[in-house]
């Protein structure tokens, strides 16, 4: 992508954030789902990160994508959220068939894979190499059969956190477009940064225009006094959970069990329908 397409597309999202920035919240309204709110349990590789590492001592890794896969048929789990942190270094096209062709044959449903992103470095070649990560990524998720991939929006990298929002909105409105021809959701995780603020998150998401970008909802990343009403805030835009067993209140160093019932009644309430990835 050129430096100059990519301006033209910041100077364009500048102007749709300047017209959220009047009037906040009003732009992409929530995702129109029916009354009934329907989960279905997934269970996200992130889980078991060490064991998708080689050891040290030079051993092989005790788990990879059709064992991780295979734990999850073997466990009930319909869902399997393949982050792409584990996948091989150097992986084919030929080896993302095999998973998908052995996560079906398992009955397991691939519910989406996971990206490591910065959208907020300034116009350049940073940037632009963080851009084509996420596309290149888009057309992996497409062989894969993942309808869904969790991404960042990154955090300021010298600049205002206001020119850090036109930046990411900018590059989520592109990675959206390319998204969208695929038919896969990018879920914008609230993971820091420039979202650390659940009102931040839902604006930037209704300032993109694009139907194919939305929230992933991560019940542990948010550290303010009341996380459950920004999980409430975010619930309507979700396209995908992360659930975690425990919730910060009042901080990142302030951990208590989630209250689980509370948890599944936002979702209910805000009428969500998808999976709801276990990461712990």
């Amino acid at each position: 992508m050129s430096t100059s397409l990519s301006r033209r597309r910041f100077i364009v999202s500048s102007a749709s954030l300047g017209a959220l920035g009047m009037s906040p919240l009003r732009a992409v309204e929530p995702f129109v789902r029916s009354s009934r709110s329907l989960l279905r349990l997934s269970l996200a590789a992130y889980s078991f990160g060490d064991q998708f590492k080689a050891s040290k001592d030079g051993s092989p890794a005790r788990m990879d994508m059709k064992k991780f896969i295979d734990y999850c048929a073997d466990h009930a789990c319909g869902g399997a959220e393949l982050t792409s942190y584990y996948f091989p270094e150097k992986v084919t096209d030929e080896y993302f068939r095999d998973v998908r062709r052995h996560a079906h044959l398992r009955g397991v449903t691939i519910s989406g894979t996971a990206v490591g992103n910065d959208f907020c470095h300034p116009l350049g070649e940073k940037r632009n190499a963080e851009i084509a990560s996420v596309k290149e990524w888009i057309r992996k998720a497409a062989i894969l059969g993942a309808p869904h991939i969790r991404v960042f929006t990154g955090g300021p990298h010298g600049n205002t956190e206001a020119e850090a929002v036109k930046l990411a909105i900018a590059a989520l409105e592109e990675c959206g477009e390319e998204a969208g021809k695929a038919g896969i959701f990018l879920g914008v995780e609230n993971h820091g940064g420039i979202v650390r603020r659940a009102e931040s998150l839902v604006e930037i998401i209704q300032a993109v225009r694009s139907p194919w970008v939305g929230i992933n909802l991560d019940t542990g990343n948010f550290y303010s006094t009341d996380p459950y009403r920004e999980w409430a805030l975010c619930a309507p835009w979700a396209v995908n959970v992360q659930f975690k067993g425990k919730v910060h209140v009042g901080g990142k160093s302030a951990v208590e069990k989630a209250d689980y019932a509370r948890t599944f009644k936002i979702l209910r309430d805000a009428h969500y329908q998808g999976f709801v990835a276990l990461e712990y």
